[in-house]
């Protein structure tokens, strides 16, 4: 799988990423003729090398003459939706816009369609991630992961005066992102970088297994301490798993009526859980109980909290991000002697594999062939491994 892994040597940008990208092979004229599908005018791309304590790397620059007015939230949703670049950039391109803009909505009591575009960002802020998304369509890059973000101390000046570093949006975004503190005094990682990664990456940690093909460095603004620079690696990531971070909530429950646990789980699940667990236990005052767990991804933390304490007896949730390792797997209908049936197939690697016949499926040949449910199984991994031989 093409896989872009973000080292954040000195924070991310919109116009680092952008700068990596450039320098680790992606046609900045193509880049400028799809960029200029937006209806934005006045706009150019800034493209030079730079050196940063002697690493030579790519530095983008979106300069941008004074526009007419200054668009609201939806305005520039319009734009982005007016224009005719791909339609799988233009919805990830609102969606970022969006985590920016509900995060200076609530931290300037705003509503989200009274965010103003200096807000956001500006106008580069458009160029820049749209000018991201495309980049990576482009590079073909099916997986994207990043390293833990370094946020610097200070004050930066902005359209409502000083501003304390790390941003409060940079803050606010960053929220269930692996990070770390620096004593750097200037702003390493901007809004418009946190909400690109933190929507593209679907994990931070470190370097993946992966066979390196390009490697790209995008140059900061500022001249710092340490190399102010982003490195992208891209390459074929070489790892049977993928890894993402979830979210594990669990209670202790001792007085909650045993036949409402079906409706809970069903509810639990129905609002995106990936998996629920009770678990018997032994609870004060001798008490038996149930730990009742949940996994979700993040985004599904608040909604899968709101249905344990509004639809168990629980009190109180305990809540925590974990690092998740996940077998890749894709579904097969396969022709066996008692019917057809469908298996799950795991990668290993190395032309390895694990099946699971889907139990449904099997049930019912057993009923309808009358013999026992392990044939069936036996069955269904057999054709399966014949049909993958």
């Amino acid at each position: 799988m093409k896989t872009a892994y973000f080292d954040c040597i000195a924070g991310a940008s919109g116009d680092m990423i952008l700068g990596a990208l450039i320098d680790a092979g992606l046609d900045a004229e193509w880049l400028r003729v799809e960029l200029a599908k937006l209806d934005v005018i006045g706009w150019k791309l800034e493209i030079k090398r730079v050196q940063k304590h002697g690493f030579s790397a790519t530095k983008v620059d979106v300069i941008v003459d004074e526009q007419p007015a200054t668009r609201t939230l939806p305005e520039i949703e319009r734009i982005i939706t007016d224009s005719l670049i791909s339609d799988c950039v233009k919805a990830q391109a609102i969606t970022v816009m969006r985590m920016i803009g509900t995060e200076e909505a609530r931290i300037h009591g705003l509503e989200m369609s009274n965010v103003h575009l200096h807000e956001i960002g500006g106008e580069d802020a458009i160029i820049d991630i749209v000018g991201c998304l495309l980049g990576l369509e482009h590079l073909g890059i099916k997986r994207i992961e990043c390293s833990p973000l370094p946020l610097g101390r200070g004050f930066t000046k902005g359209a409502h005066g000083h501003i304390p570093l790390p941003a409060p949006a940079t803050v606010a975004l960053l929220k269930g992102v692996p990070v770390i503190g620096s004593e750097i005094n200037a702003e390493l990682v901007t809004p418009t970088g946190a909400a690109l990664l933190k929507h593209l990456s679907t994990r931070f940690g470190a370097v993946p297994a992966m066979n390196i093909e390009s490697i790209g460095y995008g140059a900061g603004t500022w001249d710092l301490a340490i190399p102010n620079l982003l490195r992208v690696f891209i390459g074929e990531s070489s790892d049977a798993a993928d890894t993402d971070v979830v979210t594990v909530l669990e209670t202790n429950i001792d007085d909650q009526n045993p036949e409402h646990y079906e409706h809970i789980m069903d509810l639990l699940f129905t609002g995106g859980a990936l998996d629920v667990t009770l678990t018997h236990v032994q609870m004060k005052k001798n008490r038996p109980g149930v730990l009742l767990s949940v996994i979700c991804p993040l985004s599904q933390a608040a909604r899968m909290r709101r249905l344990l304490l509004t639809e168990t007896s629980s009190l109180g949730v305990r809540e925590q991000e974990v690092k998740r390792t996940v077998l890749k797997r894709r579904s097969l209908e396969v022709e066996t002697p008692f019917g057809k049936a469908r298996v799950k197939i795991a990668d290993l690697g190395d032309g390895a594999h694990k099946y699971a016949p889907e139990y449904e499926d099997c049930r019912v040949l057993a009923k309808q062939n009358n013999v026992p449910l392990r044939d069936i199984y036996a069955a269904v991994e057999g054709a399966a491994r014949l049909h993958l031989s």
